[in-house]
C-alpha cells in the first residue's frame, strides 16, 4: 500500500528536494505541494494524504495552526502531521505535538531517516526521539500545574494501563515496555492500543501529552 504524502514548505527548493527523496521510495508518493499554511489546509482537505510534512514557519498561516486545522477537519485516525523545521527550540516541539502532530524532525535529517519517519507516522506510531521527549519533560516542568488537564481523564484506565501509560511517557517502544514489565511485546501492544482507545488519543504522542498534563507523570521523576 502506497503512503500518500503532502509536502508543505514555503521554499520551492526545499519542497522539490523532499519530493525527490520521497518519490524515490517505492512505497511513498508525493500527492501535492503547498507553499503556505492556508494552501496546506486546502490541499489536505482535497487530497486526504496519509502524512503531511509541515514546516513550522509558513506564510499566511503558520505550520502549527495549519496542523490544527487539518486535524480538526480530517478527524482522528486519518491524516497525520510530521513537523519539519530548522529550529530546534522547545516551544516548537511542545507546540507541534500539542497541535496534534505525530512527529517532529529537523530539516537536516538524513534522507533515509526522513523516509523511515514518514513510515512510522503513517503506521500510527509517534516519532518521539529521546531528545524530543526530554524537551517535552522540560516544558512540562516549567508549566504551572493549573494549566494541566484534570486527572479525571485517566479514570477509565486500569492500574496496569496507568503503569503502561507512564512508561509510554518516557518514550519507550512496545518492545521496551514488554521488557520493563516482563510481558510479551504483543501484550504491551494490546495495552497501548486499549489506552489509546479509552483516551481517544490519535497516537503515542498524544498519550505522552495526556500523561504529563494529567499529572500521572511528574517531570521531576523522569530521567
Amino acid at each position: 500500500m502506497t503512503i500518500r504524502v503532502l509536502v508543505a514548505d514555503d521554499q520551492a527548493l526545499v519542497r522539490a528536494g523532499f519530493a525527490v527523496i520521497i518519490d524515490s521510495a517505492d512505497d511513498l508518493e508525493v500527492v501535492g505541494e503547498a507553499c503556505t499554511g492556508r494552501e496546506a489546509v486546502s490541499l489536505a482537505r482535497e487530497l486526504h494524504p496519509d502524512v503531511v510534512l509541515m514546516d513550522v514557519r509558513m506564510p499566511e498561516m503558520d505550520g502549527l495552526e495549519a496542523a490544527r486545522e487539518i486535524l480538526r477537519s480530517e478527524g482522528p485516525g486519518t491524516t497525520r502531521i510530521l513537523v519539519l523545521t530548522t529550529f530546534d527550540i522547545d516551544d516548537y516541539v511542545y507546540g507541534a505535538l500539542r497541535a496534534g502532530a505525530s512527529g517532529f524532525l529537523l530539516k537536516d535529517t538524513e534522507p533515509d531517516e526522513l523516509l523511515a519517519a514518514i513510515r512510522v507516522v503513517a503506521a500510527g506510531e509517534a516519532l518521539l526521539a529521546p531528545s524530543v521527549t526530554k524537551r517535552l519533560i522540560a516544558e512540562f516542568a516549567r508549566r504551572p500545574a493549573q494549566e494541566r488537564v484534570s486527572p479525571a481523564e485517566l479514570e477509565a484506565l486500569t492500574d496496569r494501563e496507568r503503569e503502561v501509560l507512564a512508561i509510554v511517557a518516557e518514550g519507550l517502544s512496545n518492545a521496551e515496555i514488554a521488557e520493563r514489565l516482563v510481558i510479551s511485546p504483543a501484550t504491551a501492544k494490546t495495552h497501548v492500543s486499549r489506552i489509546m482507545m479509552k483516551l481517544a488519543a490519535r497516537d503515542r504522542a498524544q498519550l505522552v501529552i495526556t500523561a504529563y498534563e494529567s499529572g500521572l507523570v511528574s517531570p521531576r521523576k523522569t530521567h
